[in-house]
């Protein structure tokens, strides 16, 4: 297992400036955030030009990696590719095809992405759209050498009342997407707070669990007795804002990350572990989002085997 972390939270910072300072730090992978641009919201960046990426791009990316004696674990692409709008959705589809085009490039095996969903309709009827969607990007992954992973986030944002907006946030919707020929970004924040202990979760599937995210989360007690579940339903001014939990670095929130490790090792797991920051306390700056990251780096080290 290597402990690594996901670059998106330092949008501003090129990857020649991330990857000496990760290894300063002691973190041993990086998962390359790979968006078209910067700013479609919060913990997004584009830290690789996939759009134009050849082979002299990949040739000073390896070099890049090998000089800080870092592992690209994963490029990673989180978005809806079953969005309602078909413009839109054929955007990201096309966008999520070069991004596969570069981790090949790359001999990177894993690239990150979501189920989503179309909001407008209901589960099952995103469940028949999704099959023929995903069952050509696993065979063009494929041909590739590279799968498809899925991080199991439930996207409350995408949904206009706060319901699930990427289908892949539950076991029984996992096995579904394990059907397809999908992989999981393992993420045990968001198992939390829809009510799942996520280490029990870990056993069933450790063959298809072949990276991992590491968020954490703090539930505010008492807090659901009021919005209930579903979170905040008047006033809600930002769709991501439940009124009752949010996530933090690991160590800040609830998630027992002894345990979480633990059965990462039990179950075979000799993927990359990759922080993924998205702490509102230790962030809004350069300076404070890498001071998260070292906190996560604090609490994880002493867990996972350099």
């Amino acid at each position: 297992m290597k402990l690594g972390m996901l670059t998106a939270c330092l949008p501003g910072l090129s990857l020649d400036r991330i990857a000496p300072w990760a290894k300063e730090t002691g973190y041993e992978a990086l998962e390359v955030a790979c968006w078209p641009t910067i700013g479609g919201r919060d913990f997004e960046a584009s830290h690789l030009p996939v759009a134009t990426f050849d082979k002299e791009d990949a040739e000073r990316t390896r070099r890049l990696f090998a000089e800080n004696g870092l592992h690209l674990s994963a490029l990673a692409y989180y978005e809806n590719h079953l969005h309602p709008d078909p413009n839109r959705r054929q955007e990201i589809h096309d966008h999520l095809l070069k991004v596969i085009d570069t981790a090949s490039l790359l001999g990177v095996e894993h690239v990150g992405t979501f189920i989503g969903r179309d909001w407008t309709r209901g589960v099952a009827e995103n469940l028949r759209t999704a099959e023929p969607v995903f069952r050509e990007l696993v065979e063009y992954a494929g041909e590739r050498d590279v799968r498809l992973i899925i991080e199991n986030c439930v996207m409350e944002g995408w949904h206009p009342d706060g319901y699930p907006g990427n289908l892949a946030y539950s076991p029984e919707l996992w096995e579904w997407m394990f059907d397809l020929g999908l992989y999981l970004n393992w993420d045990p924040s968001h198992l939390t707070w829809i009510g799942i202990d996520p280490v029990p979760t870990i056993a069933p599937y450790a063959d298809r669990i072949v990276h991992a995210q590491a968020k954490d989360i703090q539930i505010t007690p008492g807090a659901i007795n009021r919005y209930g579940f579903f979170g905040k339903a008047i006033g809600r001014t930002d769709p991501w804002d439940t009124g009752w939990w949010r996530y933090r670095v690991p160590g800040r929130g609830q998630v027992d990350w002894s345990a979480v490790v633990d059965a990462l090792y039990e179950h075979g797991f000799t993927g990359t572990l990759s922080v993924e920051h998205e702490d509102p306390v230790w962030g809004g700056d350069e300076q404070r989002v890498k001071q998260g990251l070292t906190i996560a780096h604090r609490t994880l080290r002493p867990l996972v085997i350099a």
